[in-house]
């Protein structure tokens, strides 16, 4: 019984179960099988091979082939599925790979419009005649004013709870007052009731509607580089201004990311539109990159102030 109980409970339900399927009417379950389910296969698959072979990272096209299989699911029974909160580069390229499918409608969802980490809904499209409703808004405050925190310790905070990374969203951070987090909104009357400190700094939380979210547009200041290699060690330590020394015990340290993912050598190879971040230093995006007659790049950095 106790056993049984614990499964049962909301916060395990929601740890456990990847991708939450919301409850329509079971009329929408039932959906003939036959050509149209055929073709919509074929479309899946090859969408999901142009996705593997496209994608840089490993982790990238497993996520987006394990999308399109859900949204595959979701086509056949007239039904709406909803991913975990993903990373921008998962959510570009199953967004992309579901243009490709037929009898689908995909919508990302991040709380706001300037958000990175969103969730997909995917369903048949006589099933989505308007947006899921599948993120809330909290907002944590206490007085910060001696005891600033930064993004990790609000995150840190949180998975301290016992949540699992990707049922949380973006983080605004806002200043002494605190910050506005983005969760599944199954989770919203356990952090309530759960969440006491971030740090030493005693907190309440408190849900919020969505148009209460304050933000603002990413700054950022943009340079060029003349570099003889586009390899991660050689941009960042010119964008984040260290030596290459300091960012190789970084990347050994697993606190570089490409595109959200951690780097672990630094010869990795990188392109325009790449995202790099450093743990305690920011981000930065690569730009423009163009040749020189002296067969060296010159590079755009563009850093997220």
């Amino acid at each position: 019984m106790a056993a049984a109980a614990s499964l049962a409970s909301p916060l395990r339900r929601v740890l456990h179960v990847p991708y939450a399927r919301r409850a329509i009417p079971t009329s929408y379950h039932f959906f003939p099988r036959g050509r149209c389910h055929a073709a919509l296969s074929f479309t899946a698959d090859a969408a999901r091979d142009s996705a593997v072979k496209g994608s840089v990272d490993r982790n990238v096209a497993e996520e987006v082939s394990s999308i399109l299989d859900m949204a595959q699911r979701a086509s056949q029974r007239r039904d709406v599925f909803h991913t975990n909160f993903l990373t921008p580069p998962i959510v570009k390229e199953c967004m992309l790979a579901i243009e490709k499918l037929a009898d689908i409608k995909a919508v990302a969802q991040g709380g706001y419009p300037q958000a990175e980490r969103c969730r997909v809904s995917v369903g048949h499209p006589d099933c989505m005649t308007s947006n899921p409703d599948v993120v809330a808004a909290l907002s944590i405050s206490g007085n910060f004013r001696l005891e600033p925190c930064s993004h990790g310790d609000f995150l840190g905070a949180i998975l301290g709870t016992g949540i699992t990374r990707d049922k949380v969203g973006d983080i605004l951070l806002q200043g002494e007052r605190g910050a506005q987090v983005l969760v599944d909104p199954e989770l919203v009357d356990y952090l309530t009731s759960t969440l006491e400190k971030v740090g030493k700094v005693g907190v309440s939380c408190t849900h919020i509607p969505l148009l209460a979210l304050e933000y603002e547009p990413p700054r950022t200041k943009s340079f060029k580089t003349i570099e003889s290699s586009l390899r991660v060690d050689a941009l960042a330590s010119a964008g984040f201004k260290i030596s290459r020394t300091k960012l190789a015990s970084l990347i050994s340290s697993g606190d570089v990311r490409v595109n959200w993912s951690p780097v672990l050598k630094n010869g990795v190879t990188l392109k325009a539109g790449d995202v790099v971040s450093v743990s305690g230093m920011g981000r930065l995006k690569i730009g423009e990159i163009v040749t020189t007659r002296k067969g060296k790049y010159a590079v755009e950095l563009i850093q997220y102030l």
